[in-house]
């Protein structure tokens, strides 16, 4: 075994003992933790943002684009949002010991159901430094010890972080190997940790297509896909044009970078002359390229606003910038149809007044968020009340959509009886 290898297994044999002790902390210490954490983060602003300069520094000299940037830069007030979500955190019920169901047999014996940590959660992700002060306070509340492996261009920010959480673990009686970073290096190592059945007891992945499909094709531990977001906004027949035009550019625009950001626009022929112009002024603007259908490149360059023809493979297309592919439908089965066959089962909307149209949206598409009148943007689990959250999962075993506590936890059964045999 390679010291790669026999490192990687160190690093989960201590968390699998860590894991031991944190399922069985009591709230009160846990919570009193994650404040800590959040002190010991705002304490060491100092030295995480001059960590983070570096990374940024790095990446732009390697040439990467502004969306990527975008998503690895902290600056004081994205730290100090780091800070309050895990706080928030801390706010939250404990889903440790909570009961789920609970009812009687015939025999009379009582059967609950109670919820569990899964035990220890390897997180590997990319760019974003956010995710590792976001999975350590989930993962710690669950009950549940952390592996967290970043990516190298974020390498100096996530150490930083990682050590002003560990200060806080200590500091409330925690055991400090409950949140470890894993150096990010060779695949060799990343190999190991994905066989490390009995070890690792869950895997996140986040991060592009290629280490997507890389973690599930090696993986001999369970894996929970935060696979890649091609979000839809679709304007109906009977949309608030106005609504609509808001929609389309916070979606697209606020922050292009992320999975929860809209990719393509789907726009009803009946309403498709007067919106468009509308919507391409105000995404020009925003210095949103548009990619059109034939009918969107005539309707948008008839008003003066910049589009380029779309190719194919631009519908289906995760940009992670500020590019929009802009496609007319014919109606609401169209719409419906283009999302069935290009969507991620990430995110979708719809922008109507017609109750029975978006029922049928809603019931209809399998996403795992689905708006009606509302931005793909709130498919986050910090803006649908649930904290912080550990991932947006594209799989729907085990869990769907932002991933909170509850999605870290397993259930059990207890069976109280009174001397039944069978």
């Amino acid at each position: 075994m390679t010291v790669a290898k026999q490192d990687v297994r160190t690093l989960a044999e201590t968390a699998r003992t860590a894991s031991r002790a944190l399922s069985i902390a009591p709230t009160r210490q846990k919570d009193e933790a994650l404040r800590s954490m959040a002190r010991h983060l705002r304490a060491a602003a100092t030295s995480i943002l001059a960590a983070n300069a570096e990374d940024v520094a790095a990446a732009r000299s390697a040439g990467k684009n502004a969306s990527f940037v975008d998503r690895l830069l902290l600056d004081p007030q994205r730290l100090e949002s780091m800070a309050r979500a895990v706080e928030a955190v801390a706010n939250l019920e404990d889903p440790v010991g909570e009961v789920t169901e609970d009812w009687k047999r015939p025999n009379g014996l009582k059967i609950r159901k109670v919820r569990l940590p899964l035990g220890v959660v390897l997180m590997i992700y990319e760019s974003r430094p956010n995710v590792t002060s976001d999975a350590a306070a989930l993962c710690l509340k669950s009950g549940n010890a952390v592996l967290l492996r970043g990516g190298s261009e974020s390498a100096r920010s996530n150490q930083a972080i990682a050590e002003a959480l560990r200060q806080g673990l200590v500091e409330a009686g925690l055991p400090e190997h409950s949140i470890q970073m894993v150096p990010a290096g060779e695949r060799e190592s990343l190999l190991e940790l994905l066989k490390l059945e009995g070890l690792i007891d869950l895997c996140i992945p986040r991060g592009g297509e290629g280490l997507i499909r890389f973690v599930a094709e090696n993986a001999r531990i369970p894996v929970v896909k935060h696979y890649k977001g091609v979000c839809h906004v679709y304007v109906h027949e009977a949309a608030d044009l106005d609504m609509a035009t808001r929609i389309t550019v916070n979606a697209k625009a606020s922050r292009p970078g992320v999975c929860n950001a809209a990719e393509c626009l789907l726009v009803d022929r009946a309403v498709a002359e007067r919106f468009l112009p509308m919507v391409g002024r105000a995404l020009a603007d925003k210095k949103v390229e548009l990619r059109g259908c034939p009918t969107t490149v005539a309707l948008l360059s008839r008003a003066g606003v910049p589009v380029k023809p779309a190719a194919e493979d631009d519908y289906g297309q995760e940009f992670l910038d500020l590019i929009l592919a802009v496609r007319v439908v014919k109606d609401l089965d169209a719409a419906l149809a283009h999302v069935g066959r290009y969507g991620s089962e990430h995110t979708e909307a719809i922008v109507t007044e017609d109750t029975e149209a978006a029922s049928r949206f809603t019931r209809e598409v399998t996403a795992s968020g689905v708006m009606w009148n509302a931005s793909t943007r709130f498919n986050d689990g910090g803006e649908l009340g649930l904290g912080a959250e550990i991932g947006i999962s594209t799989s729907r075993l085990h869990a769907f959509g932002p991933m909170g506590l509850r999605e870290l936890t397993s259930q059990k059964y207890v069976v109280h009886g009174t001397g039944q045999v069978r």
